[in-house]
């Protein structure tokens, strides 16, 4: 059983409470990491908790469970510092004893019960299948992606989802962009509206449909814009006159049109993903809750509570009842449900399907959005302190110090698999996670492809290789360091080290708790610098046998926390570099 320097804390103080204040034996204690290494290993506030119900000042009651703390072998120094903090600085023995955790626990290592089964939906990306990837999205799948594993390795039961919008304008949009560039292959010419999707992918849609079907749906340019309004001076009106015109000039042709741009787009974008090892559980049909009647069936129940109203023959949601800045229109005049109502009813559904916790992962300029969602579902009944919405701030990639433009329309983006291809799988994922997600990233290129120590994807896979060079030139079994005596790990960095790895299951929580999953990313930062320093100041494969096994064990604790860590963020770990 490994030992836990925490809850052997925690057991100590339980029985000095039960002397010094039987009637709060129950409370909580809780055992933290002073900010500054001179103040000990670990303290407790638990003597200012007690201040209030003992009525007596903290210091004194701290004196008085320090008086009735058992004795410990694994405590050598316990002290009072401010207004009653307990401080405990531990026997070396105790701090290596993480050393032994993390090599029988292996995979393991870190892994949390705090989540206790309870099920949470993470859905992310959910980019409208109207183009590639691009680098913004990655950063959301690699958020999501982490986020998700880090949760499910704290002990939730995660369900990773993907929210296919696959009805609607934008699909209609890509589909008369594929259309109209098919004519053209024909001749059929006509300008080209500048709001419609200008990249090459639509002209390969185009072409694909012309080596399938020849001219099955080739249509006179004529009679396509003889059906839509003239570009001025609505240019938005326009291309839905032309969208209308596709509609009614090919019937029910029009439905092969736009399902074929769907598939393609969204067959690439679950590849590039899988391809970036971002894999989702499901992948949910915004149609489908057309199809089965869930947002007609969300708008009655909103109807039904008296939070709808008609106004120039549209229905309205008194959003602003819950915090919107103003109503928002749920069905128009014309009978057509606009995309917030199907986000209502989507949001409906997570919750019926019965998740505890439900997680959407938004860009930041969905941040208006917030207030109206949870809204709606409060207006329908449901506990809308059960969704958590996390921003993504935007990517700036920087190529040689020039930022590149992404525009989906106008087809002048970076794509997510140009940038893997670049720099790689690993440094993709890592760069995305190097700050917090709410703050905006500059992806700089020729960093992320540098092999140095500037380079914090290579510094911390770097470490991981020397560790497996060095257990691959001592030669010897991996399990046998389970056993090692471990007493010689007594140096300053030795020690350092130790309390590092300790860190790492209070690292994997709180990224849990906080939503966080790129406090990872700098922890094995911090944890590949200080083995750097070790490996660079001390010799690992000394004579001395029982020193060397000593620090043999010590440096594979520190590989595997380095691949439980990595493969959270979807790193891969490598043996050599």
């Amino acid at each position: 059983m490994s030992f836990d320097p925490k809850q052997h804390l925690v057991e100590l103080l339980r029985e000095a409470l039960a002397s010094v204040a039987p009637e709060s034996a129950d409370a909580e204690i809780l055992i933290e990491r002073p900010k500054q290494a001179s103040h000990g290993d670990f303290a407790t506030n638990l003597a200012m908790q007690l201040a209030r119900p003992l009525k007596a000042n903290p210091r004194q009651i701290a004196e008085r469970l320090m008086r009735e703390l058992p004795p410990s072998p694994w405590v050598i120094k316990t002290d009072i510092a401010g207004a009653g903090f307990i401080n405990f600085t531990l026997a070396p023995a105790a701090k290596t004893q993480v050393v032994r955790a993390a090599l029988e626990q292996g995979l393991d290592f870190g892994r949390g019960k705090v989540g206790a089964g309870r099920k949470v939906q993470v859905e992310f990306v959910s980019a409208n299948p109207t183009g590639p990837l691009h680098v913004g999205h990655g950063r959301g799948a690699a958020y999501g992606a982490s986020l998700a594993s880090v949760l499910a390795f704290a002990g939730y039961q995660v369900t990773r989802e993907y929210y296919v919008n696959d009805a609607g304008r934008q699909m209609d949009i890509l589909a008369v962009s594929t259309w109209l560039r098919y004519l053209e292959l024909f001749g059929e010419l006509l300008p080209f509206p500048p709001n419609a999707y200008q990249g090459g992918y639509v002209r390969e849609m185009a072409e694909q449909i012309k080596r399938a079907h020849q001219d099955k749906y080739v249509r006179p340019a004529a009679a396509v814009l003889a059906s839509a309004p003239a570009p001025e001076p609505d240019i938005e009106a326009h291309l839905d006159g032309l969208i209308a015109a596709g509609k009614d000039l090919l019937g029910e042709d029009w439905h092969y049109i736009h399902q074929h741009a769907l598939s393609e787009q969204l067959a690439d974008g679950r590849a590039d993903l899988e391809e970036f090892g971002v894999h989702f559980d499901a992948w949910f049909s915004e149609r489908s809750l057309y199809d089965t009647g869930l947002v007609q069936k969300a708008v009655a129940l909103l109807e039904k509570q008296g939070h709808i109203y008609l106004q120039d023959g549209a229905k309205w949601f008194r959003s602003t009842a819950f915090g919107d800045e103003k109503d928002r229109v749920v069905q128009r005049d014309n009978g057509l449900y606009t995309y917030f109502a199907s986000d209502i009813a989507y949001h409906l559904n997570k919750f019926e399907r019965g998740f505890e916790r439900v997680v959407d992962v938004w860009g930041a300029d969905h941040h208006g959005y917030i207030p109206r969602v949870r809204g709606a579902l409060k207006a329908m009944g449901q506990d809308d302190s059960r969704l958590d919405v996390t921003l993504i701030q935007f990517v700036a990639l920087l190529r040689n110090g020039v930022k590149a433009s992404m525009s989906t329309r106008a087809g002048e983006y970076v794509t997510l698999r140009q940038v893997r291809e670049e720099v790689g799988n690993d440094a993709c994922r890592f760069f995305y996670m190097l700050r917090k997600q709410d703050q905006a990233l500059d992806f700089d290129l020729e960093l992320a492809k540098s092999q140095s120590n500037d380079n914090p994807v290579y510094y911390v896979q770097y470490a991981h290789a020397r560790i497996s060079s060095v257990l691959s030139q001592w030669g010897g079994a991996l399990s046998s360091l389970t056993a090692a005596d471990l007493a010689p790990l007594v140096s300053e960095r030795e020690l350092a080290l130790c309390a590092r790895l300790g860190q790492f299951p209070e690292v994997v929580e709180v990224a849990a708790r906080d939503y966080a999953p790129h406090s990872l990313a700098f922890y094995l930062k911090d944890l590949a610098g200080e083995f750097h320093g070790w490996y660079n100041a001390e010799r690992l494969l000394v004579e001395d046998e029982t020193q060397k096994l000593a620090r043999l064990a010590l440096a594979q604790a520190v590989r595997q926390t380095l691949a439980n860590g990595l493969r959270l963020l979807g790193v891969s770990t490598p043996e050599s570099m």
